[in-house]
């Protein structure tokens, strides 16, 4: 029988004796919907004990390498790291997509490129790396197909911190001023407040977000205003 994984196997550096483990990470449980018969469950099983692995593994990979950052630091760069966003794009790197099994329904709403089951899939594929092999294998795989490079990045760029205080940073690095928070508009009941409120710096607009508080929409017109600056809008 064909193995329709060597591919995957050789573009990862890792060989599966035990092939159906390897399968198990690509069914997503809409397959299964679908074929109530088939031989294995989904791989919620696997995407579970892969997030435990990955956050070990992320901790350990912090506290050798970067000994001079803070506990809050450590926290916040894992869930920069970890994301699915993150996690996604290294899921797309390997091509791990076209590998899915998928319900009609998902494949009709391009269940192959969605960022969370192809972040699921990636964490499924730690875990069975994990199980076939050790804690060390799985730990070169993560520093090789999510790490490399970008963590460096992201730490020398502080981009784990919160929008808010990358925007002030900048602003005060480059302008030697801070930006200010209005609120443009606040509705709906007190126990249920919603708002949406703009960033500005020197009386120009930057960026709108909103939230049902006010540090949410804050944070949510940061991050648009980031990308605004990443652009070179001239402020």
């Amino acid at each position: 029988m064909k193995n329709q994984y060597l591919d995957l196997e050789k573009k990862i550096g890792i060989s599966f004796k035990n092939k159906s483990l390897l399968e198990n990470v690509f069914i997503h449980r809409s397959y299964l919907n679908e074929h109530r018969d088939f031989k294995l469950t989904s791989n919620e099983r696997l995407e579970f004990l892969g997030d435990s692995v990955l956050s070990l593994i992320t901790s350990v990979y912090l506290f050798k390498n970067y000994p001079y950052l803070k506990e809050g630091e450590y926290t916040d760069i894992k869930g920069t790291i970890v994301c699915a966003e993150s996690l996604s794009s290294a899921a797309k790197k390997l091509d791990l997509g076209k590998y899915l099994l998928l319900s009609k329904g998902e494949e009709k709403n391009q269940g192959r490129e969605n960022k969370n089951i192809l972040a699921d899939c990636f964490e499924a594929l730690i875990a069975a790396i994990f199980l076939e092999k050790d804690f060390e294998t799985a730990y070169q795989f993560v520093v090789k197909f999510l790490f490399a490079e970008k963590l460096d990045f992201i730490i020398k760029n502080r981009l784990y911190l919160p929008a808010k205080t990358q925007l002030q940073e900048w602003l005060q690095e480059k302008y030697k001023a801070l930006p200010e928070y209005k609120v443009i508009e606040e509705k709906g009941p007190a126990h249920k407040k919603f708002f949406k409120v703009g960033v500005y710096f020197k009386e120009k607009l930057l960026g709108v977000g909103s939230g049902f508080s006010k540090k949410e929409a804050e944070e949510q017109a940061a991050k648009i205003a980031i990308e605004k600056l990443k652009k070179e809008v001239k402020i």
